[in-house]
């Protein structure tokens, strides 16, 4: 089945001093990056985007969920998540159309043992952007140490008649977090609330 694919990119970021002090350990983030051609560019407005989503989206989520693992094995990655920039002469939801949908995730999710939705971007974007790829804790979704960004660009992509696609995962949170969990934050909240309507 041809994709489409012009190119895939890989990055890899290691930070190894956060705010001037030395991580517990190092802090890895993957991004696997596919550019292709987008299937309704000049077709002029496209009704129903069902058939293109449902022919490219599982096979290109395999491919890059498996490129991924080749960096990152599963058993490592803590957090992950998606988006999708559309060339210029796209619409948003072309871009939405590739990520959001389960023939996208799932594979992804699945491969790496999630159990939470994707955190996702989709945007509009010029070649050489800087994309943001907001990331989560594949199974726990108040852990607030492991809501990361991977920042990436690629240089001549997206062409205006392009989307690109991306996949990322982290092997742990920030390496100095310090700031409540959700599930904290409810906890204090509903005992201050229950000191403060007490008799007065």
């Amino acid at each position: 089945m041809a994709l489409g694919i012009r190119k895939i990119c890989t990055f890899l970021e290691e930070t190894h001093i956060e705010g001037g002090k030395d991580a517990p350990r190092p802090l890895n983030i993957i991004v696997v990056a596919a550019v292709i051609k987008n299937p309704w560019a000049g077709k002029g407005f496209i009704e129903n985007l069902r058939p293109a989503i449902i022919e490219i989206t599982g096979p290109l989520s395999e491919e890059m969920t498996r490129r991924l693992l080749a960096q990152m094995p599963a058993e490592q990655i803590e957090a992950c998540g998606k988006a999708a920039a559309v060339g210029v002469n796209g619409e948003i939801e072309h871009a939405s159309a590739m990520i959001h949908t389960l023939r996208f995730g799932n594979p992804f999710r699945h491969a790496i043992g999630g159990t939470n939705y994707l955190e996702f971007a989709n945007t509009r974007n010029a070649p050489g952007a800087l994309l943001s790829l907001p990331m989560m804790h594949k199974s726990e979704s108040g852990k607030r140490s492991h809501f990361l960004t991977a920042n990436f660009q690629i240089a001549d992509a997206p062409h205006p008649d392009e989307i690109v696609i991306a996949i990322a995962a982290a092997d742990g949170g920030r390496p100095h977090a310090r700031i409540a969990d959700r599930f904290q934050d409810i906890a204090e909240m509903e005992t201050e609330a229950a000191n403060s309507t007490g008799p007065d």
